[in-house]
């Protein structure tokens, strides 16, 4: 990645645009700002206030290192979780081959920033964007970009945009995971109609297969398995009828945040192939984990020998009003806490300096600006305490935050993260 462009962020200056920043910091450089190293409860930053965790968000991404390299994957964790460069060099750092992303934009970001391989699980068919690649591919040799194709109808699209390209676009025939699921080939036919189809272009090159297991209908780990051996048979196939020929390594490619486990077990089951086969995870949630969807659904649920994710996210609040003894209401609400899969999870109270748990208290309901607490009898909740939220699904979390505190545990904030949404 490109250090020069990373440096930038910190020059960037602080003003009405980030939200819970402290309003005294207005004009400083993100940098002069974290060279003061305020703390996020004691100097100046205003509620509602989104914070990571400097030593759980380490933890994960040692963690998943350790995973992928223990089962033999490569990584190309999912960037439109967070779609923030320096966790994207975090997490390369960390080992990940490159960055997963579902957008043209979301490359531009990547590219904007030095991100020199990119696996972009969507077909694209809009003729701008394609250009805008082959000229990217033409520019830097270095400069690896993978991409779904799910039609026939697809692969003539992407061909007519990339007429006269420098360079060939590498593409993956995309496997739907099961009628009725979302995007992708139905049929293992179909699925050679398509390679067919790009065998027939200059533009693009076929080097691989690839899917997203999360989608398989009713799935549970039989289920899952057998899409995904499904996958690898298609990748087989594929290769003894010679159309990986002069491929330099084959790509199979699956995983998201609630499967990875089985996808292990089954690439572990891949034969020898007629090139290095590079067995690609794309699972991206892990970054911060969550306190509701992933919590539930992560596979070290399963494993629990091989470690265990933890929480980097807490949205903290003020408790603004206390109308009865049953109810009482926080300061954030829709526009600033991820509501698709559960509501917030009231999990501390903080009052003069004291955490506590939010015994008794539980998140009922989201206005645009305000959470709705129920409070049983004898909680101990006040107007103008602290109540620390945590968050499910962090796809939805990140993208309300453009400028995100990294805390340590006693508070002291240490790095500031930008996202680009």
């Amino acid at each position: 990645m490109s250090t020069e462009a990373l440096a930038r962020l910190a020059e960037e200056r602080v003003d009405h645009r980030f939200k819970g920043l402290p309003p005294d910091a207005d004009g400083l450089t993100v940098a002069e700002l974290t060279a003061q190293r305020r703390n996020l409860f004691a100097d100046g930053f205003a509620t509602p206030v989104l914070a990571l965790s400097a030593e759980r968000l380490e933890h994960n991404l040692r963690l998943m290192e350790t995973y992928a390299t223990r089962h033999g994957l490569a990584f190309a964790p999912h960037g439109k979780t967070t779609m923030a460069p320096q966790l994207f060099q975090r997490q390369i750092d960390y080992g990940a081959w490159g960055i997963t992303l579902a957008v043209p934009h979301q490359v531009r970001v990547a590219r904007a920033y030095g991100v020199r391989r990119v696996f972009l699980a969507n077909e694209v068919v809009d003729a701008a964007a394609l250009r805008w690649f082959s000229g990217q591919l033409s520019a830097d040799p270095d400069f690896r970009l993978v991409c779904y194709v799910d039609s026939v109808r697809g692969v003539k699209l992407m061909d007519a945009a990339l007429t006269g390209a420098a360079r060939p676009l590498d593409v993956v025939v995309e496997l739907a995971a099961g009628e009725g699921a979302r995007t992708g080939v139905r049929t293992e036919a179909e699925c050679a109609a398509v390679a067919d189809a790009v065998a027939a272009t200059t533009t693009l090159r076929l080097v691989g297969v690839a899917g997203y297991e999360g989608e398989v209908p009713r799935a549970d780990r039989e289920r899952v398995r057998a899409w995904l051996r499904r996958l690898v048979a298609l990748a087989v196939d594929f290769d003894k009828a010679g159309r990986f020929v002069g491929v330099e390594e084959i790509v199979v490619s699956a995983g998201g945040s609630a499967w990875f486990d089985a996808v292990a077990e089954v690439f572990a089951e891949i034969p020898g192939l007629s090139s290095p086969v590079l067995k690609l995870l794309r699972s991206g949630a892990y970054v911060s984990h969550d306190d509701g969807h992933y919590r539930r659904l992560t596979p070290f649920n399963r494993v629990p020998e091989e470690g265990a994710l933890e929480p980097a996210f807490r949205l903290w609040t003020q408790v603004v009003s206390r109308p009865s003894p049953s109810q009482a209401f926080v300061n954030a609400g829709k526009r600033d806490a991820a509501h698709d899969l559960d509501l917030p999870f009231a999990q501390v109270v903080r009052r003069d300096g004291t955490e506590r748990p939010a015994t008794g208290v539980s998140v009922t309901a989201l206005s645009d600006q305000h959470a709705w607490l129920r409070t049983t009898d004898g909680a101990d909740v006040r107007v103008g305490d602290w109540v620390g939220l945590g968050l499910s699904h962090p796809c939805t979390s990140f993208d309300k935050w453009p400028l995100i505190p990294v805390a340590e545990a006693d508070g002291t904030v240490v790095e500031y993260i930008r996202t680009f949404f």
